[in-house]
């Protein structure tokens, strides 16, 4: 199992406007995406509906490497 990492941006800025969200589902989305395409600037995007969230859409960006979030 992959370890990933986080970026500055992520720990610092996305989780204090979203503190509901949880890194565990960061993982799974990546792990298990619905759909998957590279973006812009070395990054990726990955959709997966989250049933803690009433099965809404979580985005998850990444780095190109995929391990960063």
């Amino acid at each position: 199992m992959p370890t990933y990492l986080y970026t500055k941006y992520f720990e610092e800025q996305v989780l204090k406007k979203r503190p509901y969200l949880k890194k565990e589902w960061c993982v799974e989305v990546v792990e298990n995406p619905i759909k998957s395409e590279p973006q812009e600037h070395n990054r990726y995007r990955f959709w997966g509906r989250i049933p803690e969230l009433d099965n809404r859409i979580l985005r998850v960006v990444t780095l190109d490497d995929k391990d960063h979030t």
